[in-house]
C-alpha cells in the first residue's frame, strides 16, 4: 500500500514531466482577434512557429483559430480544425539522425479529450523536398480540411532516411 502511494505521488508525475518534456512545444508569435466575447477572452487567430526537431534549420508557421470565451479561458472549448502552415528555412539545414520516410512532427490539442491538431513531414526524395501536412483528428471522424507546404533542400546535400 505504502509503495502504491509513493507511486502515485512522485513517480507519475516525474513520468509525466519527463514526457511532456520530450514533445515539441508551439512559440506562440502573434494572434489577432476575431471576435469579441464580453466574458473571457475573445476568439482569436494564433500564429505558432514549431522549429523541426529532427531537420536543424526549418521552422513551420502554423495558423489556427482558437475559441475564447469562458470554455476558451478553463481550456474546455473545442478549437475548430482549421489550420494553415508555411514551413521554411530559417538556417542552415543538417539533419543528425536519419529520418523516417513519413512521420508525425508535432500535435496538439485541440479539444480536452478527442481532437488533435497533427502535422506530418513526409520526405520527397525524387525531388530533395521536405514536404509538411498539417491537419486535424478525432477519436472517431478527422476533417478533411488540410494545409500543405514543401521546403527544398540544396541538391548538395541528401536526406538521410532510416
Amino acid at each position: 500500500m505504502m509503495m502504491k502511494n509513493l507511486c502515485a505521488r512522485f513517480l507519475l508525475p516525474l513520468g509525466s514531466a519527463m514526457l511532456l518534456a520530450s514533445v515539441a512545444h508551439a512559440e506562440v508569435i502573434g494572434s489577432v482577434d476575431t471576435a469579441f466575447i464580453l466574458i473571457g477572452p475573445d476568439h482569436k487567430i494564433v500564429v505558432e512557429a514549431y522549429d523541426d526537431p529532427k531537420v536543424d534549420g526549418v521552422t513551420c508557421y502554423v495558423s489556427r483559430a482558437k475559441t475564447g470565451g469562458i470554455k476558451g479561458a478553463f481550456g474546455l472549448a473545442e478549437d475548430k480544425a482549421e489550420a494553415s502552415i508555411a514551413c521554411r528555412q530559417v538556417g542552415p539545414i543538417s539533419f543528425p539522425k536519419p529520418l523516417a520516410q513519413q512521420e508525425e512532427v508535432f500535435s496538439e490539442r485541440l479539444s480536452v479529450l478527442f481532437k488533435k491538431l497533427r502535422i506530418v513531414r513526409v520526405v520527397d526524395s525524387k525531388r530533395n523536398a521536405l514536404v509538411y501536412l498539417t491537419y486535424s483528428d478525432r477519436l472517431v471522424d478527422g476533417s478533411p480540411k488540410n494545409s500543405v507546404t514543401a521546403v527544398p533542400i540544396d541538391k548538395a546535400i541528401a536526406i538521410p532516411l532510416k
